[in-house]
């Protein structure tokens, strides 16, 4: 039986237009009014075709005690999306011969475990095995005090390797941390000042700059979590996230940065295609987005409780940036339906979490199979959660939106168990595939 948390009343919107590859402004300003009168998102979105915003929208508040609203000027922290602007001046170092991809990193992190076998396109693609620092126990209560260069190499340096150098792929924030040292000892310069002769001032970025102290004097907002009311969030200090996470920005600025990345104005096209070459799903710095055969990009950014979302599809030159400092109803829905709207696909929004218990998803659970899909597929569960795995490939977990329904939004999957008939409808990419059921249900 399917539980369903938070609201009970069911809204539906759907998204559709009469002319593809355009905006329904109504149709989404229906959705943030809806968000907005259900005190289930707080932030700003941008919306750019060939360069131009063609919509763009502000709800909630900066400051909850002063009333504060939200406005299309205000800036956000963006978290991970940082990981975009640092892998691009490593890029541009790269092409002034200032480093190279296959160069170890041992000459400046020699205490680093397997630093004489890790490269910098080690870390650029999350392939190092290097352990993510906020894993360490000196952050179990967040990282709200400021931490020295030193002290950051310290903690790393102390963290066992998750796997040997480039066998793999795992998401680690110390990657981009150690980029950044990499970065500030090649120039003999700090992040910031990087950032902002290489990137902010050359592309006229108003709203976009290394973040300190939040300041709502500077049109900054801060963040909340969501428990019967809102909730202030604790600040983390933005010395530790470096290049990682601690940049500041607002999604008109988001747009215009990867709009011009794209266009080979802030790296050389040859760099550019270096990026996006994805290997086990990892860039540099950035992720594939697939939508409906659409091929877009993609990061995710999340500190404290800001979420940042920022996406862009060449083929089409639209740049979407979703900037949020407290939600319930999460980006990426948002991104989905401005996405189905968009491309002219049917979107049905529910303001419902879907909870299942455990033993709801063993039912799904088995390897299911078919002529007509290269491989077999996994389906798996850890606890409440349940996890879909191609042979030889990586897992990654699904969400339920409706009774036999899953998906994974930045995976282009879309799941539908027929369970009386040991079936699965498997959508990626825009294509369907009916699989089998093979073998009996795995509990775990």
């Amino acid at each position: 039986m399917i539980k369903k948390a938070l609201v009970t009343m069911l809204l539906s919107l759907i998204f559709s237009t009469t002319y593809s590859q355009k905006l329904d402004v109504t149709k989404l300003d229906s959705l943030f009014k809806a968000l907005d009168e259900k005190n289930m998102f707080m932030g700003s979105i941008a919306v750019s075709k060939n360069g131009n915003l063609i919509y763009s929208k502000s709800i909630g508040k900066a400051d909850i005690a002063t009333n504060k609203s939200l406005s299309l000027k205000t800036k956000y922290r963006i978290g991970s999306t940082t990981k975009m602007f640092t892998s691009a001046l490593v890029l541009k170092a790269i092409e002034k011969n200032r480093i190279t991809l296959n160069q170890t990193i041992d000459k400046f992190f020699p205490t680093i475990e397997n630093s004489e076998k890790i490269t910098i396109e080690n870390l650029l693609k999350h392939r190092s095995g290097i352990a993510d620092f906020l894993g360490a126990d000196g952050f179990a209560n967040g990282y709200t005090e400021a931490k020295s260069e030193e002290e950051m190499i310290d903690i790393i340096s102390k963290l066992k390797s998750d796997f040997s150098p480039n066998s793999k792929a795992v998401y680690s924030n110390s990657n981009y941390y150690l980029l950044s040292i990499i970065l500030e000892k090649i120039y003999a310069k700090s992040y910031q000042e990087l950032l902002d002769e290489q990137i902010i001032k050359p592309l006229k970025l108003r709203n976009t700059y290394f973040g300190g102290k939040i300041n709502l004097q500077n049109n900054e907002c801060y963040s909340y979590y969501f428990s019967d009311k809102w909730g202030k969030e604790a600040e983390g200090n933005t010395s530790v996230p470096l290049g990682a996470g601690g940049i500041v920005s607002n999604p008109s600025d988001l747009t215009i940065f990867i709009e011009k990345l794209f266009k080979g104005e802030i790296i050389t096209l040859k760099s550019l295609k270096e990026m996006t070459q994805i290997q086990d799903k990892f860039g540099m710095g950035i992720f594939e987005l697939p939508f409906y055969g659409k091929k877009g990009f993609v990061h995710r950014g999340k500190i404290d409780e800001f979420r940042t979302v920022l996406c862009f599809f060449p083929k089409e030159k639209l740049a979407i940036a979703i900037t949020s400092n407290g939600m319930v109803y999460e980006p990426k829905k948002i991104i989905k339906a401005i996405l189905s709207n968009y491309f002219d696909k049917p979107f049905k929004t529910t303001f419902n979490n879907i909870v299942l218990k455990t033993e709801e998803l063993d039912d799904y659970l088995g390897e299911y199979s078919s002529p007509d899909y290269p491989s077999k597929i996994a389906i798996t569960k850890n606890n409440t959660t349940l996890s879909i795995q191609s042979i030889g490939q990586s897992s990654f977990s699904v969400e339920p939106t409706e009774k036999d329904q899953f998906e994974n939004i930045w995976e282009g999957i879309q799941l539908q168990f027929k369970p009386n008939q040991n079936q699965l409808i498997y959508e990626e990419g825009g294509k369907k595939f009916t699989l089998s059921k093979q073998t009996q249900n795995h509990k775990s």
